[in-house]
């Protein structure tokens, strides 16, 4: 009796031959990639490699020349953003910008409720949603977030917020997140605790994260896709690719050579 064939993963993020054209110009080509469960994988490349332009296509800002984009197996081509969303799609640039008169509480608090569809009118009812502040403050605990939950937004430094961004993505607890360059601008002395927390998320959620800090791009990612000119150049193993001469010259530089 011959052995049944193996069960293959539907990628839950798969991008197909996706090219995407403004007139004469080409900002994507023939751009090819699937991401299991659980990933850790970078797209990174030099300022006007198309990755920005890749994820507006993802999340659905723009729509793609031709090619597909499938979700857990299903074709959001032609889907709505939002409908992406509900489908388990969130990008921390895509989110909601964060209310600074409210707590940090309290603006997970409206994710969690645009998530689980309780109204929330006027704001201060949210206190009285006491499950949604429940599951808020869980989620900011599980994040070492919580000594946050009581401040005001605009009373946090940069990094928090950032840190806050990235809650509030969870909150609509996603498959798949897309962090579009999650360390930008946040001090140096703050990115310790950006790479924790980004190591302490779900191991079943995906992560594509577009990131110019390759010291936190090689503690976090497994794989990595490397863009030029809207195509991609080489994908593999972080080992494979680092020791890959034409990444390792062109875009990473000698200091990341060891």
């Amino acid at each position: 009796m011959s052995a049944e064939p193996p069960i293959l993963e539907v990628p839950i993020l798969e991008v197909r031959g996706v090219c995407k054209s403004f007139g004469a110009l080409q900002v994507a080509r023939d751009v090819s990639l699937a991401l299991p469960a659980g990933a850790r994988h970078a797209l990174i490349g030099p300022n006007g490699a198309g990755k920005t332009t890749l994820v507006h296509l993802i999340t659905g800002l723009l729509p793609p020349s031709s090619g597909a984009i499938r979700i857990g197996g299903r074709d959001v081509t032609r889907l709505a953003a939002e409908r992406r969303v509900a489908l388990g799609l969130a990008r921390t640039f895509q989110i909601s910008s964060l209310f600074p008169g409210l707590t940090v509480a309290e603006n997970i608090g409206l994710a969690v409720a645009a998530r689980t569809g309780v109204e929330i009118r006027p704001w201060g009812s949210l206190r009285r949603r006491a499950q949604v502040i429940d599951e808020a403050a869980s989620m900011l605990e599980q994040l070492g977030l919580l000594a946050l939950a009581g401040r005001a937004i605009a009373s946090l430094a940069y990094g928090q917020r950032r840190l806050v961004e990235i809650a509030l993505a969870l909150a609509l607890k996603p498959k798949i997140l897309l962090l579009d360059e999650p360390a930008a601008g946040v001090a140096s002395n703050d990115r310790g605790m950006l790479l924790d927390l980004l190591l302490s998320l779900p191991a079943d959620l995906a992560i594509l994260i577009i990131e110019h800090d390759m010291s936190l791009v090689f503690r976090l990612a497994r794989r990595m896709t490397v863009l030029v000119d809207g195509g991609i150049l080489t994908e593999g193993s972080v080992a494979d690719v680092r020791a890959d001469p034409r990444v390792r010259d062109v875009y990473l530089g000698s200091r990341h050579h060891a």
